[in-house]
């Protein structure tokens, strides 16, 4: 046991820390968006460019940030990335209008669309075997409990002190980071193309950017989409002729990659919608301040981070594709339990006691997701598979909260509109678990494919 620690070292903590940090971010904006405007004196509209900015450059430039470490060296790129997103994060804590908040939101996107992919590439680089494998579990444990803890800490930031200190707290830990990178994380040894798939990258970032603004975008919806359709297709058709692509279409040749892909996109969809909606649901029909609405959050966070620290044990037992199933079983019992219920049997018998069906699963759904999503995979494209998990996570969380949120935007009451939400959000899981039905893994968790790459 002590040689399995002392073999995880300080880089596993670096990685898991630094995308912590991403999460936590993405995820405290909710509870400060009330705040912001109060003190930047902005309009609804302007407001909503706050959040958007960021998922704009955040969602758009994941695969480019995915596959520059694969070509310049995912420590180096790793550094620049704890370097935008830093300075990023200390300039909108310093805004003082909107055009500064708007703008410093989108450089910060950046930089977290550079560090997200990097960190994962990075872990398969300084791990292997069964170290690996449980890296990458308490990697997708992080990916889980970054979104659910944000709204705590969010809610007591917020309130307590200020929103700037949410964003402030990123400046001090993204500088250590970068301090203890430089000395502890070795670089990787990428043998494929230094060159860099420009036109797959302009492709990459217009369409991406496109979809993203089509989903929360606020006027000229329908032309981003077309301008995203386009530039995706010429996208796909060109990573196929061009001969270092920015995506390697073999990611998608496997089976279990393919499926876990699109078994992602709808978990997470439905776990960040119901993130979303339910501290509003928690406000206006129960009274809750955006504190209490995020504390209100702990009966999902403990058990989510209490089953995380298991996937490794059962994934051992069972193997991560039934893992993936049971965990979408569970997050889909918490959520129609909740909408069964209803809001008017009070907060702990329809919301908090079904919150601990929906923790676990999120505990025990992400790590073998990620393992899924970056199985069987080649070094040189490390980064690329990175890439995409990272980039399917974003699609997800802005598509499910979208979907959710335009399908019951009719409703007045805010307990009947919250019923439906959880209905839509069950739908989603239930597409979640169909996907998972393709993760076929030949062996268990611990004689799978022991190297993700070789």
């Amino acid at each position: 046991m002590s040689k399995s620690k002392e073999k995880f070292g300080i880089v596993l903590p670096i990685i898991l820390l630094s995308y912590f940090m991403i999460l936590l971010d993405n995820s405290i904006i909710f509870t400060s968006t009330v705040k912001i405007a109060q003190e930047l004196h902005l309009n609804s509209q302007t407001l909503a460019w706050v959040s958007s900015a960021y998922t704009l450059t955040f969602g758009g430039f994941q695969l480019f940030g995915g596959r520059i470490g694969d070509v310049f060296g995912r420590k180096r790129v790793f550094l620049i990335g704890l370097v935008l997103f830093s300075f990023g994060s200390l300039m909108v804590g310093l805004s003082t209008n909107a055009a500064m908040i708007i703008s410093m939101r989108a450089f910060q996107g950046i930089g977290s669309a550079i560090l997200a992919p990097t960190t994962l590439a990075l872990l398969l680089d300084s791990y292997q075997g069964t170290m690996r494998m449980r890296a990458i579990a308490a990697y997708g444990a992080t990916a889980g409990l970054g979104a659910s803890f944000g709204l705590v800490l969010g809610g007591i930031i917020t309130s307590v002190f200020s929103w700037r200190y949410g964003f402030f707290l990123n400046v001090p830990v993204g500088l250590l980071m970068f301090i203890l990178t430089i000395f502890f994380v070795h670089d990787s040894k990428t043998e494929g193309s230094r060159h860099l798939d420009f036109v797959g990258t302009l492709l990459s970032v217009i369409g991406l950017s496109a979809l993203v603004y089509s989903i929360d975008g606020t006027t000229h919806q329908i032309l981003a989409l077309i301008v995203a359709i386009i530039a995706l297709i010429l996208f796909v058709y060109a990573e196929k002729l061009i001969k270092n692509p920015i995506m390697p279409l073999k990611l998608f040749a496997d089976r279990e990659r393919s499926s876990a892909y699109i078994a992602r996109f709808f978990f997470i969809g439905a776990a960040f919608a119901y993130f979303f909606v339910t501290p509003q649901a928690l406000q206006r029909v129960y009274g809750f301040t955006p504190l209490m609405a995020g504390l209100a959050f702990l009966p999902a966070t403990l058990p989510q981070f209490f089953s995380a620290t298991q996937v490794s044990r059962i994934s051992m037992k069972i193997g991560h594709d039934r893992l993936i199933l049971i965990s979408i079983i569970l997050g889909l019992s918490g959520v129609l339990l909740s909408a069964v219920l209803g809001l008017s049997h009070g907060y702990w018998l329809a919301v908090g006691i079904p919150m601990i069906f929906f923790g676990v699963g999120q505990g025990l759904g992400l790590s073998p997701l990620t393992i899924a999503g970056v199985a069987n995979t080649d070094a040189d494209i490390a980064g690329a598979a990175s890439g995409v998990v990272n980039t399917v996570h974003q699609f997800g969380q802005s598509v499910g909260m979208s979907v959710v949120v335009a399908m019951t935007s009719g409703f007045n009451n805010a307990a009947t509109s919250y019923h439906y939400q959880l209905l839509i959000i069950a739908v989603i899981f239930i597409l979640s678990f169909i996907a998972s039905l393709g993760i076929q893994t030949k062996k268990h968790y611990h004689a799978f494919n022991v190297c993700l790459y070789a």
